[in-house]
C-alpha cells in the first residue's frame, strides 16, 4: 500500500465543533481550548466563524476570541468568513486565513446559505477579492460532496464544477466535506478519481464526518489518493445543523493513532491532544465520542479507582 509519509491536520473544532453545542462555553474557554491546541504541534487551528450571531449564537465572541488567543507562530489561525462584513470583522480581529462555504448541491446551500448555487458565488468573490488585497490566504469548503440530506446523491462532476469557479476567484485550497457522514470509500474513491482529473492533490483536502462510522475508512481510501490534507475536530465535536442525525467530525486524536500507527508522521503530539479533549468534556457537560478520550477517560477513572 503506498501511503504519504507526512500528513498536515487541520484541526476545526474550536468552530466546526463548538457551534453545533446546545451550552454557552465561555469566551475564557475558547480561549484556553486554542491555547492548549497550540501547545501540540498542530499548526493550522480553525478558531471561529463570523457568520451574523443570529444564526451561530456560539460563536458571537469572534472578535474577542482571535484577539485574546495566545499565537504561536508556526500555526495559521482560520476563521470561517460568509460575506463582507464578517470580512471587515475578521481582518479587524487579524485572522491568519479566511475560509469561505458552499455546498454541491442545491438543497444544503439554499437550507445553510438561503441562495441558489450561482446565487452564492459572487458573495464569495466578495470576500475572496477583499482577503486577497488584505493579504490574506482564502480556503474553500465544499459541503455535501457524495451526499445531500434534501437532493440526495451529489454527482462528482457537480463538486467539480463548485470547486473550479472558486478557483478561478483565487483560492488556494478546496476542503471537500462529506457533511452527512454518508460516504463509503468506494464513493470517496470515485469522488476523488474525477476531482485529480482536474486538480492536484495538494489543492485538497478532506472534511469526514463519522456519523456512521465511516470516517477512518474514507481517509484510508483518501490516501491512497495522494491526499495529505485532512480537517478533524477535537474530541469528535460537531454536527450539521441542517441533517438531521449527523454526528460530529472525525475526532483529532482517532486520526493522529491512525497515522502514527502507520509511521505516518503529522508532527502533533498526541498525547496532548488526547488530554485536552478529556478536558474538554467537563466544558461541554457530556462524553465525547472518540475513541482515544474513550480510553483515556477508562485509564483516569482506573488510577482513581486504585
Amino acid at each position: 500500500m503506498q501511503l504519504p509519509k507526512q500528513v498536515q491536520i487541520k484541526e476545526v473544532g474550536p468552530r466546526d465543533g463548538l457551534q453545533n453545542e446546545m451550552t454557552f462555553i465561555s469566551t475564557e474557554e475558547k480561549i484556553k481550548l486554542v491555547n492548549r491546541l497550540s501547545d501540540t504541534g498542530l499548526n493550522y487551528i480553525e478558531v471561529t466563524s463570523f457568520v451574523h450571531p443570529k444564526w451561530i449564537p456560539q460563536l458571537a465572541d469572534a472578535v474577542e476570541v482571535l484577539k485574546e488567543i495566545k499565537r504561536n507562530n508556526d500555526v495559521t489561525y482560520a476563521a470561517l468568513v460568509p460575506n463582507g462584513k464578517g470580512l471587515e470583522r475578521a481582518l479587524d480581529a487579524d485572522v491568519d486565513e479566511v475560509s469561505v462555504f458552499m455546498s454541491a448541491s442545491e438543497g444544503h446551500n439554499k437550507s445553510n446559505i438561503n441562495k441558489s448555487i450561482d446565487e452564492t458565488f459572487p458573495v464569495l468573490k466578495e470576500v475572496i477579492d477583499g482577503a486577497l488585497a488584505a493579504g490574506k490566504t482564502v480556503r474553500g469548503y465544499i459541503s455535501t460532496v457524495i451526499s445531500c440530506p434534501y437532493d440526495g446523491y451529489t454527482k462528482p462532476e457537480q463538486v467539480v464544477y463548485v470547486a473550479e469557479k472558486l478557483f478561478d476567484m483565487g483560492i488556494s485550497e478546496i476542503s471537500l466535506g462529506d457533511t452527512i457522514g454518508v460516504g463509503v470509500p468506494t464513493q470517496v474513491d470515485a469522488l476523488l478519481q474525477e476531482m485529480l482529473r482536474h486538480f492536484k492533490a495538494e489543492q485538497l483536502a478532506m472534511h469526514f464526518h463519522d456519523t456512521r462510522g465511516t470516517a477512518l475508512a474514507n481517509v484510508m481510501t483518501s490516501l491512497t489518493h495522494g491526499i495529505t490534507k485532512f480537517d478533524s475536530a477535537i474530541g469528535g465535536l460537531g454536527g450539521c445543523p441542517y441533517a438531521k442525525g449527523a454526528s460530529g467530525n472525525v475526532a483529532t486524536e482517532d486520526l493522529l493513532y491512525l497515522l502514527h500507527g502507520m509511521g505516518i508522521d503529522t508532527g502533533v503530539n498526541l498525547k496532548k491532544i488526547q488530554q485536552t479533549a478529556l478536558s474538554l468534556e467537563g466544558i461541554v457537560g457530556k462524553k465525547l465520542s472518540s475513541k482515544m478520550v474513550a480510553i483515556a477517560r477508562g485509564e483516569e477513572e482506573s488510577c482513581q479507582i486504585s
